[in-house]
């Protein structure tokens, strides 16, 4: 029979210290991959337009139409889930296709649109009638 000592007071002296972590690799290992980020981005300048204190001034909350590219007559004006259109109080929900409706320039230049979720409520300026200031756009 073969009798081995065991070392008691040793074991528990290793069950009494705290574990130490080595915080040097991965400062390392962090280090390594901020220099890789560094070397591999583009810091390339873009090219961004300011904006003018006039362009700021003038911001009135509705589009402007000569800022629009094109000279289109009617414009899509589109909303989510578009169920109601008012002109001068009048309905015209008929000209909704694709929860979008065309709005004339004039009108949205010098009348008033307001948008609301699902319904755009529309004042026209004097001069033009419900049916020349929304139509049914072209899908």
């Amino acid at each position: 029979m073969i009798v081995v000592a065991i070392d008691v007071k040793k074991y528990k002296k290793k069950l009494d210290q705290k574990p130490s972590i080595n915080l040097v690799p991965f400062i390392d290992i962090l280090f390594t991959i901020m220099i890789f980020l560094v070397v591999t981005s583009n810091f390339s300048a873009t090219d961004v337009q300011a904006d003018t204190a006039e362009d700021i001034e003038d911001a009135g909350g509705k589009p402007n139409v000569t800022d629009v590219s094109g000279d289109q007559e009617y414009y899509v004006m589109p909303v989510a889930n578009l169920h109601k259109v008012t002109v001068n109080g009048q309905d015209r929900s008929d000209a909704i296709a694709g929860s979008a409706v065309g709005v004339q320039a004039n009108v949205i230049d010098q009348g008033q649109v307001t948008i609301k979720p699902g319904e755009i409520v529309i004042e026209t300026p004097p001069g033009v009638s419900a049916d020349v200031a929304v139509q049914r756009p072209e899908l």
